[in-house]
């Protein structure tokens, strides 16, 4: 069994290899003067089973690149087998057409990571689990779900709380873990007037008197958040909260939070947290690192995954 990072989220990969008690293995990724990605493993990988480590968050193409460039590295040096390990799976939100003459960018990926060599693709919380489909490669889809909820019940033993959904298309996600801590759940009934703007238009559930968790796969803009978190303080929730999986937090997300009624924001370190992120005082950022390794491990020994969604 063999680790190799790409740069995307290095400090992630060296905490699952430290958590495996392997190293990472001798490779240089770098880029050309015209910015061309070169991947180049200086050990032998012949019959190995590998794990290539590679979110594809901003910058999204490049990051994709350098996962393609590396499983084609992998498949050319003989490697036995090669899972591309991704804690966060760009174009994710691109799952359907939209409107005429659009692509279906997920399809287009998940074709490429398996053209490039992936034998298997270990995810997190993939925006929509109909992904696992687009690929003709065996896909395993872990849930932050049961790291979410031991920082609940560390940080909120005791309280009266209520777990809620920002969106329907949520409400699965939501329930799972309202399930595994025995809590209420609500929902925000939202209407989307065009892409990256939300208007919160009711709250479904009783909030008043709770102190609300909500729950999301993505934080891109925050404005969901932010809005649902105002709607929750309007209809009488002592406090509001969130979790969320992927930290995108484009442009002034981060800020946007920090002016919100949310009292914290909780999310993995399935991307490297940002300037703006490691500033705040409202975001806080706990690892899924054992989590994957775990997954890394029994797929390696060919035991069971399912075991990790409980």
């Amino acid at each position: 069994m063999k680790v190799l990072s790409c740069n995307a989220n290095r400090p992630l990969a060296e905490a699952i290899s430290a958590w495996l008690k392997l190293p990472l293995a001798n490779a240089e990724i770098r880029r050309f003067a015209d910015n061309e990605v070169f991947v180049e493993i200086h050990e032998n990988v012949r019959g190995e089973d590998v794990f290539a480590i590679q979110p594809t968050s901003y910058p999204a193409n490049d990051n994709l690149m350098e996962l393609l460039v590396a499983l084609d590295a992998l498949r050319r040096g003989s490697a036995r087998r090669i899972t591309a390990v991704i804690p966060y799976f760009g174009y994710a939100r691109q799952d359907r057409k939209t409107g005429p003459r659009t692509p279906i960018s997920a399809k287009l990926v998940a074709n490429l990571i398996g053209v490039a060599g992936a034998n298997r693709v270990l995810t997190l919380d993939l925006h929509a689990a109909q992904i696992q489909g687009f690929f003709d490669i065996p896909v395993d889809n872990l849930f932050a779900a049961p790291v979410f909820t031991r920082d609940i019940r560390e940080q909120y033993d005791g309280k009266d709380l209520t777990i809620v959904s920002p969106d329907v298309g949520g409400v699965l996600r939501a329930r799972a873990i309202a399930r595994r801590i025995d809590a209420d759940l609500a929902i925000i009934d939202k209407r989307r007037e065009r892409a990256g703007v939300s208007e919160v238009m009711n709250v479904i559930g009783e909030v008043k008197n709770k102190h609300c968790l909500l729950i999301d796969d993505i934080v891109d803009s925050a404005g969901t958040l932010c809005n649902a978190a105002t709607a929750l303080r309007d209809a009488g929730a002592v406090s509001v909260s969130a979790y969320a999986t992927h930290s995108v937090l484009s442009g002034d997300a981060a800020a946007r939070v920090e002016a919100s009624p949310l009292e914290a924001l909780v999310v993995t370190d399935s991307i490297p947290a940002t300037e703006a992120m490691a500033k705040s005082k409202t975001i806080r950022q706990i690892s899924i690192a054992p989590l994957l390794a775990e997954a890394m491990l029994r797929i390696s020994e060919e035991s069971s995954v399912s075991y990790l969604f409980n």
